[in-house]
């Protein structure tokens, strides 16, 4: 086959015109993804990219089964109890899509989930929703909602088959097996039944897909019948809907990405009238959750009113006033401490938290005499120095324990039930790693970066013993949305440590990791922060003596995928190659357009540049898209994206990679044509995308021609 040259995109210049900025666009027009000239240039890139990257087919597929043979295919994941059953999951060697399954308990006072072996059948056990069977015909499977009644009979899943994230929702019959007639086309994630299981309080969204609506279903109906309980007519807003644990209120949810205001309406009366919590106010989020401490009901609130790392609070559920001035502190704020989470139960609170960039569980006993002014938290400890912890799957309001997940970076993620009266936590499970695997056989620790204006920036890192430094490593980083890259273990990470490569995430200003300054520090107008201290964390890996700039790869996907465009942009000598997935490298187009998904709820997070000369000025000076530079060598660059992403368009990346080309960048764009924001569906699709990253990452860094995967 004659070797390809680089597709060129057409230039068809567009304008745009802004607080008195004119910016001729020449590849806007690759936005129609219905022209076929457009098709026509993807497809060109993927064949290109795939000629250009033929000649890693080999180490991807020694890649894949090597993930393949450390993973436990047959497996079982632990038992949850709610209501009558034990609800679990189930895979099965050479099947794409988990089996949902549940099987009957032994008797009401069953608090200990059965020892479930794979490969074993389990007694009693009903298959209630088989992945293989429901995808059969589709390219492309994903389930947005799952929920059993409380009593058993009935299950709601939502159905996508592009990756457009728009569910059918369906409504199966337990008792029969078949699904009823009632279909709900175009519904979003998140259906969830009334607790007497009659209804299904779903969301649907408005033409920006935004989630505006919540509706109310009767089982059993036509969708036509359908009610429209809860509309939120601001485009910043988005709506959610739920129930309280305690099954009393049914929580309709509005909130922004600063703003929040809740609803509860008393679950005996599902066709009633919600009532707000507190009404909102600008840049004041609440949660709330309905508590029963001595004998008296408590909605307990956190809040940042005042209190930047949140506090926590108590009002009565007759009358909660108007906001944290007519509450009672029970956990007041600490700057040390970010409160994230608070979980009720009949017998003990749970709380989750953030102290020292690490993730952290305390749990608070209550019986008859407990008083809410008596709270001291238990806090949950652990040994390693890096670890990740958070509450797991906890549907009964009864329960006697505390499931919680706990991992960290050599750590195989870890099932505990914490027993609230002793103290003590019991290991369930700990996910197989095959093929040998040891822990002891790999080194994790946490590095700071200091950066320009002296913040210090954690690092956390992972490699296999007995590798020299420095030694190839990938950097990976996220940084925004308060989203919080926490160490765990990847199965398909260990054909990079197993090769000799150290891998490290750089916690960057724009997560939440360091609490609510972080995240403040790393968005709209101090975004740049969050591209700067990559590159710090970067320099610094290399003056420690980990690695160097020949043997550095930078990763990052959707607004990790704009860190790695405007890094790009910023220090391309000091990376060997980035890959970006996904990636956000339009941002200042798509922002500008209020029209496009998720716009207008976006404002918050990086200022409205329509109405804004200054965040308009600030979103052009970093963004990747219009800060090529023509005077710089980039390194090596693969950009993933899916044609049905509705997230981050396709057209961002190609438009991207475009104008990359035009500076002779060693670019390549690789598009998935059946898929949406998070790649193609199936697990071992999923290992060949990732196998076919990995490649790219090993060829970068010079360790493709590697026979083996032994150090």
């Amino acid at each position: 086959m004659p070797e390809l040259t680089p597709p060129t995109a057409a230039r068809r210049p567009s304008t745009r015109e802004h607080h008195g900025d004119t910016v001729i666009d020449p590849y806007e027009w690759l936005r129609d993804k219905e022209d076929p000239a457009v098709i026509g240039h993807l497809q060109a890139e993927n064949a290109y990219t795939e000629q250009q990257l033929a000649h890693l087919e080999g180490l991807r597929g020694r890649i894949f089964d090597e993930i393949k043979s450390r993973t436990q295919e047959t497996d079982l994941s632990v038992p949850v109890r709610e209501g009558s059953w034990w609800y679990y999951s189930r895979s099965v060697e050479g099947q794409q899509y988990t089996l949902n399954c549940r099987a009957p308990l032994d008797s009401p006072n069953d608090w200990t989930p059965p020892q479930l072996v794979a490969g074993e059948p389990v007694p009693g056990e009903q298959i209630l929703l088989d992945g293989n069977v429901e995808s059969a015909g589709s390219d492309f499977f994903s389930i947005g909602s799952y929920d059993v009644s409380l009593d058993g009979r009935y299950l709601a899943y939502g159905v996508d088959t592009s990756g457009d994230e728009r569910f059918t929702l369906k409504i199966r019959d337990l008792e029969t097996g078949q699904n009823l007639p009632d279909e709900i086309p175009n519904t979003f994630h998140g259906a969830s039944f009334s607790p007497d299981g009659r209804y299904i309080f779903y969301t649907t969204v408005d033409d920006s897909w935004r989630p505006d609506t919540v509706w109310r279903h009767r089982v059993g109906s036509a969708a036509s019948d359908d009610v429209a309980v809860f509309t939120e007519p601001d485009e910043s807003f988005w709506v959610g809907a739920g129930t309280t644990r305690s099954g009393k209120y049914i929580v309709f949810v509005s909130s922004s990405s600063v703003t929040s205001e809740w609803h509860l309406l008393d679950a005996a009366d599902p066709e009633g009238e919600a009532t707000v919590v507190w009404p909102r106010r600008d840049d004041v989020e609440y949660s709330v959750e309905h508590a029963v401490i001595g004998g008296e009901d408590h909605l307990l609130i956190l809040h940042n009113d005042g209190a930047l790392n949140f506090e926590l609070v108590t009002v009565p559920p007759s009358n909660p006033g108007t906001g944290p001035a007519d509450a009672r502190a029970v956990l007041p704020h600490r700057d040390d401490v970010r409160l994230e989470d608070v979980e009720a139960f009949e017998k003990h609170l749970l709380f989750g938290y953030r102290r020292d960039g690490l993730t952290r569980l305390a749990v608070w006993p209550i019986d008859s005499d407990s008083s809410i002014d008596d709270l001291v938290p238990r806090e949950l400890s652990f040994d390693e120095p890096l670890f990740s912890v958070g509450a797991s799957s906890n549907p009964e309001w009864s329960q006697p324990t505390v499931r919680y997940g706990y991992g960290s970076l050599v750590t195989p993620s870890t099932v505990f039930d914490y027993d609230v009266v002793t103290g003590t936590s019991v290991l369930l499970k700990q996910q197989p790693v095959r093929g040998g695997y040891d822990a002891s056989d790999y080194e994790q620790k946490r590095e700071w970066a200091t950066a320009a204006d002296g913040t210090r920036v954690p690092i956390s890192l992972v490699w296999k013993k007995g590798v020299t430094l420095p030694a190839p490593l990938e950097l990976y980083g996220y940084g925004s949305y308060e989203a919080s890259m926490d160490p765990s273990m990847s199965v398909a990470r260990l054909s990079l440590l197993d090769r000799g490569v150290v891998f490290a995430i750089a916690h960057v200003r724009g997560g939440g990791e360091m609490g609510r300054t972080w995240y403040e520090n790393g968005k709209t107008l101090t975004k740049k922060n969050t591209f700067t201290d990559f590159v710090d964390a970067a320099n610094h890996l290399i003056e420690a003596g980990y690695t160097t700039p020949e043997r550095l790869v930078a990763e990052g996907g959707s607004a990790g995928g704009l860190l790695m465009g405007a890094v790009a942009n910023l220090a391309p000598e000091t990376f060997a190659g980035i890959l970006a997935a996904v990636p956000f490298v339009d941002p200042l187009t798509s922002i500008l357009d209020p029209s496009l998904p998720l716009t207008v709820i976006e404002w918050d997070e990086w200022g409205n540049p329509l109405d804004n000369a200054d965040v308009y000025a600030y979103m052009k000076s970093y963004s990747p898209y219009e800060n090529v530079r023509d005077d710089v060598k980039y390194p090596r660059i693969l950009a993933v994206t899916s044609i049905n992403d509705t997230r981050v368009l396709y057209v961002e990346p190609a438009k991207w990679v475009a104008r990359l080309r035009e500076v002779g960048a060693p670019v390549l764009l690789k598009t998935e044509m059946s898929a949406g924001h998070g790649g193609v569906s199936g697990r071992y699709n999923a290992w060949h995308e990732r196998a076919y990253e990995l490649a790219w990452i090993l060829d970068v860094l010079g360790l493709a021609d590697e026979a083996s995967s032994e150090v």
